[in-house]
């Protein structure tokens, strides 16, 4: 192989002296120092990674476009010097067949064949084009022009820069399968059904969480001035959120529940709303949310506007049945979820990413939280289904959340009758160091260590000593099983429509 390589095949060879020529015709002048400083600069990538740190400072698609791009890049240039460069050992051009002052100095000595510098310059800017377009038809001229001042400084044949830029597409187009594009998120769709019309809150009864995120001493003023006709309860610390709830929802003239607070108070006043068969108003009331966000009523507005009009939809809810206590004399007790439940290090990964977000940004404080979180954490061997795991994370989400790999955002369908079932295991060898390098890269979502499926119900038991479960934010110690199924389109809840 040496000896058909030393100078090439006889076409390829004859292909490479017709285009030398050609470059060799061109006239001297300011683009020798050019291309001989632009192909300087790509010389161990720094040129790329310079590129990448610029991209990086920029949040979203151009922070991952930079890891994607410098993934490709290190495959690539791996691929090219270690194995072909060494299967496939050529001869560079000589002097005699470029002129001698575009020469770059000092001439290379490894293997000619493929062009290294080729093969890095396409695989950064395709890997990152992949991500974000826009990065790689800015980045397409740079690395085009890096690929052919390989040829006019005579440091390769035309024949090395096309095989290196094949390699470079090859390793672009790999991590790419590596990092699947995110399907669109599909849009918000609602299931409308009438609800008693509610104006000035006639006929509404609200149970405020004094301990709620967003609870001031004028919470309740400010609640009676928009809603003047309505009931509103405050339940302070000492008092029973559960009992007060009840009591309200069980007032003579209550046609709907209200309730202000998070998202533990929402799922509470949601189970009273489905036993006494109420349509529910959920005020943004708490530090995150969710529920509110994903019922359109996320200011105060919107669920004002939603109650007076009377428009509402329906939404499935999360019965959780706990078993707690001893194993012979249990205790057992049913729990309503309208968004999340999970097992394992999952609320210390939120709680950093939450500390972390303001000053990384989101994406990015996942990434860290999930390295802090896992490099510190041990799994938990639990059964799930009747299958034995060592798990990091069990996370059962109501309904389907976007994206659809471990980092759920966005909940665009309330009704939508399944489980959203997300376990990251560490039954594979190596676990921790499989884990610590799919956060690392970014690659949890496609890893093997993560499952994703749907379901309608989902059994979880612990072996041995017992779990810790944390339902819509709320945690509960000592679940030796849970037990979370799908009740379809149970509570009715005040939605603007759109």
């Amino acid at each position: 192989m040496y000896r058909v390589w030393r100078k090439g095949p006889g076409w390829i060879s004859r292909f490479d002296r017709h285009l030398v020529r050609g470059v060799s015709s061109f006239p001297g002048g300011n683009h020798d120092e050019f291309f001989r400083r632009l192909s300087a600069s790509a010389t161990h990538g720094k040129l790329w990674i310079g590129a990448a740190a610029i991209m990086a400072a920029f949040p979203g698609k151009p922070r991952r476009a930079a890891l994607h791009g410098l993934i490709a890049q290190a495959v690539a240039s791996a691929v090219t010097n270690v194995v072909f460069k060494t299967l496939l050992p050529r001869a560079r051009p000589l002097p005699e067949h470029l002129p001698i002052f575009r020469f770059v100095h000092p001439q290379p000595t490894s293997s000619s064949m493929p062009s290294g510098h080729s093969a890095s310059a396409i695989a950064f800017a395709l890997g990152a084009g992949l991500v974000k377009p826009v990065v790689g038809a800015a980045l397409a001229p740079a690395a085009l022009g890096v690929a052919y001042s390989r040829v006019h400084t005579g440091a390769h044949w035309p024949s090395d820069v096309f095989f290196g830029s094949a390699i470079g597409a090859g390793a672009a187009l790999m991590t790419r399968k590596w990092w699947p594009v995110r399907p669109p998120f599909p849009g918000v769709s609602r299931t409308a059904t009438q609800a008693p019309e509610l104006p000035g809150g006639e006929g509404l009864s609200i149970v405020v969480n004094t301990l709620g995120g967003s609870f001031t001493e004028q919470t309740a003023g400010a609640l009676q001035e928009v809603f003047p006709k309505a009931y509103i309860k405050t339940v302070e610390l000492g008092e029973s959120l559960e009992e007060a709830i009840q009591a309200t929802a069980s007032r003579l003239d209550t046609r709907a529940l209200g309730v202000w607070g998070g998202d533990g108070t929402v799922g509470t006043a949601a189970a009273a709303a489905v036993e006494h068969s109420l349509p529910l108003l959920v005020l943004p009331g708490g530090t995150l949310n969710h529920f509110a966000r994903d019922t359109g009523t996320a200011t105060l507005k919107d669920a004002v506007e939603a109650a007076a009009a009377g428009e509402a939809a329906r939404a499935d809810v999360g019965i959780v049945t706990v078993e707690r206590g001893l194993a012979v004399n249990p205790e057992t007790a049913d729990l309503v979820m309208l968004n999340t439940a999970s097992i394992g290090l999952y609320p210390n990964l939120v709680r950093r990413r939450e500390q972390l977000q303001p000053a990384l940004g989101k994406p990015l404080a996942g990434v860290v939280a999930m390295f802090r979180t896992f490099a510190a954490g041990t799994p938990t061997t639990l059964t799930v289904d009747g299958v034995r795991h060592k798990l990091w994370i069990a996370y059962i989400g109501r309904g389907r959340y976007y994206p659809r790999d471990h980092a759920p955002l966005s909940r665009p369908v309330l009704d939508d009758g399944v489980l959203d079932v997300r376990m990251i295991t560490a039954d594979e060898s190596f676990a921790r160091l499989r884990l610590l390098w799919s956060v690392l890269t970014g690659t949890v979502g496609t890893s093997r260590i993560t499952h994703l499926r749907e379901a309608t119900e989902v059994r979880i038991e612990s072996e041995g000593s017992p779990m810790a479960l944390a339902v819509d934010g709320e945690a509960l110690a000592g679940v030796r099983s849970v037990r979370i199924r799908v009740e379809p389109r149970a509570l009715t809840y005040y939605s603007p429509r759109t």
